[in-house]
């Protein structure tokens, strides 16, 4: 199943809308509330119905999470020594780097994200037609990074849809709109290949905090949802910049 960002976005809207009533009940229609990202640990558990838990998923942490259709095994290789997860239906495996001391606030954001993205694979699988279903039923999908130029099957393109969608509900467009107008006065931000001047910084920062997700996972948001305007690095000037 390939779907356009387009039918992706009012996928997260539709779902979104629903939690959002199922969770927060009539508190999601006060319009003088602020911005605030999905919460994906009870969106996961508490909406879905997923059993979230944790495991040692690669050697070099390549592998940040995995879902399942249906029960199966995961099997991963350390120093020549092979080790069987099981994975059963419904189940997300997150590593447990996420989990270690010192490294829950400092990899929060990742988390979500990872949580948010095996949440959209499970989500479009139930979209996927029975035939889809059954030759998918015994896979499991890896949270992995993908770029438009690796797209070459459907399993890539499963995962760029499970990276759009996740972010979709993670950030859904009416949180980012209000965020947008709080924080930035409904503006763009300025990207200089990567640099951005004191104030859309500070926008972008107050941004990441208030929904708990990286700088790149906003930004590739924001993008796509207009709110960044992206110009070459010799046109940056910040007129809040000191120089000693």
């Amino acid at each position: 199943m390939i779907l356009s960002q387009k039918k992706i976005e009012e996928i997260a809207v539709a779902v979104t809308k629903d939690f959002n009533e199922f969770f927060f009940g009539s508190e999601t229609k006060d319009i003088r509330r602020m911005a605030r990202g999905t919460p994906i640990d009870q969106f996961a558990k508490e909406y879905l119905g997923l059993e979230v838990s944790f495991a040692h998923l690669s050697p070099d942490g390549s592998i940040c999470g995995l879902t399942a259709y249906a029960d199966t095994e995961y099997i991963t290789e350390e120093m020549g020594v092979k080790r069987t997860i099981p994975l059963r239906k419904n189940q997300i495996l997150m590593d447990t780097s996420f989990i270690q001391p010192g490294q829950v606030q400092k990899l929060c954001g990742k988390r979500r994200f990872t949580l948010a993205h095996e949440c959209a694979h499970q989500i479009l699988f139930q979209m996927e037609s029975e035939t889809a279903q059954s030759a998918y039923a015994k896979k499991y999908s890896a949270r992995t990074v993908y770029s438009l130029r690796d797209l070459k099957t459907r399993e890539d393109w499963n995962e760029w849809q499970a990276n759009v969608l996740g972010a979709a509900i993670l950030m859904p467009q009416k949180e980012i709109d209000l965020a947008m107008w709080y924080f930035a006065g409904g503006k763009k931000l300025i990207n200089y290949e990567g640099v951005f001047a004191y104030r859309d910084k500070l926008s972008l920062s107050l941004l990441c905090r208030q929904f708990a997700v990286s700088k790149s996972a906003a930004v590739i948001r924001l993008r796509h949802l207009g709110y960044i305007e992206d110009r070459p690095y010799r046109e940056y000037s910040d007129p809040l910049e000191v120089w000693a």
